[in-house]
């Protein structure tokens, strides 16, 4: 929770920062990961106040979870500068008992690590009386002393803290004990001794400068379970693993989820080339999610339910325009954007390595949407023309350098509105321009429901992927909402669709088809549902599930197709 917070809090003034500089006060978060990706956004951070230049002395400077002693406060206000303060609410709740017993003379003991900046940070409320305790062993040392008072790092093992405890009140009867073991610290150290112990091995990830992963390895180590800890899923060789079926795996307090992500899709994807015979459509499956060709196809099933909504006779050719397109579009976007879209993501790995690839299957599926398109008719060549000339303008700088927003793709929420105008224009409007029923109702249902379908689904695939968004600085409408709002807003616009189907389909603007396709609304309940639970799913299929709410209409659509006919 603590080190969430801080991240949260520096995101947060790093949207609203203009032209004041932000420090943090050593790294806000032991990853190097995260700590790059920060930098990049001018949060820097320093080992000392010295590395702030004077002519900054209008800066703010961040206090991490760890937080700080009064002493260093005090030098920061000194040099004027601005104090966000992030400390961890349970790392103040320890300094608050250390100042509490301290001003009654005793004498304070704090167990942990004696290079942790949150120890260091301890000893400063203790006026002079502290000291760290780092085994058992370190107690035998002590002079005799009459007061005793024990706190813990929040982030110190259970069973080392429980043990130190005993060994003081042993020596000094005299003492008061505060267990300030972080809570959710102790859960994870629970779990993770009692997952080793059912695991062939276990992965611990995180960032090896951190204290309290290193300890997660260590417990799980301690179980006779083969451990790996990594920072990245980068250090995981297929070798690694290659014995083993039943794996493990947990993660360090300062591990973003964006990187456990990839180290779950790294492990799935080892673990299916071992039963590739057995799990051939699976592979094909994930592998059309990843070359965007399930998106493609997604767009094709509600193509035809478009043309099925607006009464006109079913043109493959559209149905294969707009897969074209699609796909096109969705290879492109990610190609301009892979240095930071494709971060963190199950696609990061094949797009870094076939650029060239994605990017000339992207320029032959849009000559190609292009060359059918025109063949059809004029009407049809220049809206799919237009629709793909504003795709690519929407990831260029057109605005100027002063302005907060470089480009429309900057501007918060932009990309879940575009995606969804761009897919319901091809879907809905491009197939009926040529018939008399262009500006039919059928044409509007058609069009609000892929627009919202598709809404629907980039906004859950943006809230599971917040915290990496909100790391990089792209607004999503998720990061500017918020996760809740957002689930909200998804709702009402579910419940919204349910009553456009049912209106429409009771009053003969669309066929009985509109009763059907509310079977899609249950599906993205569904959804909503595996978002909560991401644990339990790769990312390449939590997306796959995501765009099968497509598919399903294409199917919904054919079946009536075929009841009814």
């Amino acid at each position: 929770m603590g080190v969430k917070r801080a991240v949260d809090t520096v995101l947060d003034i790093a949207r609203h920062k203009g032209a004041e500089r932000i420090y943090t006060y050593g790294p806000l978060i032991h990853n190097p990961q995260t700590v790059d990706f920060l930098q990049e956004r001018g949060i820097i951070p320093i080992k000392d106040l010295d590395a702030i230049p004077i002519c900054d002395s209008n800066a703010a400077i961040v206090i991490r979870a760890h937080g700080i002693s009064p002493l260093e406060r005090k030098k920061i206000r000194e040099k004027g500068l601005r104090i966000i303060d992030a400390t961890c609410p349970k790392v103040t709740h320890v300094q608050a008992i250390i100042r509490k017993h301290a001003a009654q003379d005793y004498d304070i003991l704090i167990v942990g690590d004696g290079d942790h900046p949150e120890v260091n940070g301890l000893l400063g409320h203790a006026r002079g009386r502290g000291r760290v305790i780092g085994s058992c062993q370190d107690v035998d040392q002590l002079p005799i002393l009459e007061k005793v008072c024990v706190v813990a790092q929040t982030t110190q093992s259970v069973e080392e803290y429980d043990a130190t405890v005993r060994r003081i009140c042993e020596r000094f009867p005299d003492t008061v004990v505060f267990n300030t073991i972080c809570d959710s610290t102790e859960r994870r150290q629970a779990e993770v001794r009692e997952l080793a112990s059912r695991m062939e091995a276990m992965v611990i990830v995180g960032g090896r400068n951190s204290a309290n992963t290193r300890r997660l390895a260590t417990l799980s180590a301690q179980q006779g379970t083969p451990t790996f800890h990594i920072e990245t899923a980068d250090e995981l060789k297929e070798a690694v693993l290659a014995n083993y079926d039943r794996i493990g795996l947990s993660a360090g307090a300062s591990t973003p989820n964006w990187i456990l992500d990839r180290v779950v899709d790294r492990i799935a994807e080892q673990q299916r080339k071992k039963k590739q015979k057995a799990q051939g459509f699976f592979k094909i499956w994930t592998l059309s999610v990843r070359t965007d060709m399930y998106s493609a196809l997604g767009a094709a099933c509600l193509s035809l339910t478009a043309m099925f909504l607006e009464r006109i006779p079913v043109n493959f050719l559209f149905l294969l325009i707009t897969a074209l397109y699609v796909h096109a579009m969705h290879t492109f976007n990610r190609f301009v954007n892979r240095k930071t879209c494709s971060i963190g993501s199950f696609r990061e790995e094949s797009y870094l390595k076939y650029e060239n690839f994605y990017l000339s299957g992207a320029i032959i599926s849009m000559l190609a949407g292009l060359g059918i398109a025109l063949n059809h008719g004029i009407k049809a060549f220049f809206l799919l023309f237009f629709i793909s000339a504003l795709g690519v303008l929407y990831n260029l700088p057109i605005f100027p350098d002063k302005w907060r927003y470089r480009g429309m793709k900057d501007l918060p929420g932009s990309k879940n509105i575009a995606m969804a105008l761009a897919w319901a224009t091809v879907v809905a409007i491009l197939p009926g321009m040529e018939g008399e029923t262009f500006l039919s109702p059928g044409v509007a249902v058609a069009f609000l429901f892929t627009f919202g379908m598709v809404f629907i689904r980039s906004a859950l695939s943006d809230i599971l992927d917040i915290q990496r968004d909100r790391l990089i600085g792209k607004e999503t409408i998720p990061v500017f909402i918020g996760k809740r709002q957002t689930q909200v807003l998804l709702t009402v616009i579910s419940a919204g669709l349910l009553v456009l189907l049912l209106t429409s389909g009771t009053f003969g603007w669309t066929p009985s088809l509109s009763f059907i396709l509310p079977v899609n609304l249950f599906y993205v309940w569904i959804c909503f549902k595996l978002c909560d639970r991401r644990a339990s799913f790769s990312g390449v299929i939590l997306e796959g599930l995501l765009e099968t709410s497509y598919v399903i209409a294409g199917i919904a659509s054919l079946l009536w197709f075929y009841v009814t006919r």
